[in-house]
């Protein structure tokens, strides 16, 4: 899908981080994105249209991970725009959903995401869960990237389980006909065994590249400097948002 130029300048470009399962880094990378981004001169914003796990503030329903992407943003943008949806329990967003009363659509965030776009050239829409996370009753979260157009690029938590979940969501993403423009492993778990060997067989077997190894410890500024490819990848691809 292509936009129109805005303002005169270049369509803004976005891209879908998805992820191998729910806790293995998505917003860590997302974050370290935004920020190389910006590093690299680009109006950078982050992005999470569906957060379960809220809680409730004076400002109203706020998610940690969708407040951690707003702060890395710039310019920072109103908090509705980066998330959309924000729901209360910790669990499966069709569920939080369903106690919330809240029916999730691809029109909101289509919405959220327009408005984001006018202020941005550059923007990290980080998905929710796994690949085929149930967002409602015919919707799941692999929808979102097809809704936008964007393509994706998918975190690999380095852990025992790794080299199945990967090759397996990678297989999902293709087959839903979406662009897997690559993948970031992220080392959740120091003392994984044979990490190197393991980090070979990904590069080996899934069908894009790696663009980049995010370290147990440092913080998303500092992890910014190891995505460098994902920040040249996203530049090249063709077809905008």
């Amino acid at each position: 899908m292509h936009a129109s130029p805005i303002a005169g300048r270049e369509a803004p470009r976005g891209v879908f981080i998805a992820g191998t399962d729910t806790e293995i880094g998505k917003t860590h990378a997302s974050v370290s994105l935004v920020h190389a981004l910006r590093a690299a001169g680009h109006r950078a914003c982050g992005m999470k249209p569906v957060a379960s796990g809220c809680e409730d503030t004076p400002a109203g329903l706020r998610n940690a991970d969708a407040l951690a992407l707003q702060a890395a943003s710039d310019p920072q943008s109103d908090y509705a725009r980066i998330n959309p949806f924000a729901l209360r329990a910790p669990v499966s967003p069709h569920l939080a959903a369903r106690e919330d009363g809240i029916t999730l659509t691809l029109d909101g965030i289509r919405d959220a995401y327009a408005a984001l776009a006018t202020d941005h050239d550059r923007i990290v829409v980080e998905g929710i869960g796994g690949w085929m996370v149930p967002l409602g009753e015919d919707l799941l979260a692999s929808a979102i990237p097809a809704a936008l157009g964007l393509p994706v690029i998918l975190v690999v938590g380095l852990r025992l389980g790794a080299l199945n979940h990967a090759l397996l969501s990678a297989r999902a993403i293709q087959a839903d006909g979406c662009r897997l423009l690559g993948w970031i492993g992220n080392r959740i778990d120091p003392g994984m065994a044979m990490a190197g060997s393991n980090i070979d067989t990904l590069r080996a077997r899934l069908p894009a590249p790696c663009l980049g190894l995010l370290e147990h410890g440092p913080a998303p500024p500092l992890a910014a400097a190891a995505l460098g490819d994902a920040v040249a990848a996203l530049d090249a691809a063709d077809g905008g948002w």
